[in-house]
């Protein structure tokens, strides 16, 4: 199983990016998927999660009504559109893949994880 995140990258403050996270070797559309992201020495933060069928999502309170989550079955991918950022969103974001279809907001539900991509929110 690989799952390749990508399209983070210099944003200014109020600035938008789409992160996309392409998945092979996985069941794609029985999964359910995931967004994390990172600040060095801290735990993995919960960012957003997408059920198989996408009916159902949920969000972090501090990404709530600026983040998206969507996914396109047909193209085994996920994507994050991130809005109106902020320096605190800057991280590196991990998308996850879960071997059950639901949409999970803990690490622990997730059997697969990417390699991260970089957001850097700044002037």
């Amino acid at each position: 199983v690989q799952l390749q995140a990508s399209g983070g990258g210099l944003v200014q403050p109020g600035g938008s990016l789409r992160l996309a996270c392409a998945a092979s070797g996985l069941a794609f559309s029985n999964s359910g998927m995931g967004w994390f992201r990172q600040v060095t020495v801290k735990d993995r933060e919960f960012v957003g999660t997408i059920s198989w069928s996408g009916r159902i999502t949920s969000y972090a309170d501090s990404v709530k009504g600026r983040f998206t989550i969507s996914r396109d079955n047909a193209k085994n991918t996920m994507y994050l559109q991130m809005n109106n950022l902020k320096p605190e969103d800057t991280a590196v974001y991990y998308c996850a893949g879960s071997r059950y279809g639901g949409a999970y907001t803990a690490p622990t539900s997730y059997h697969y994880w990417g390699q991260g991509t970089l957001v850097t929110v700044s002037s």
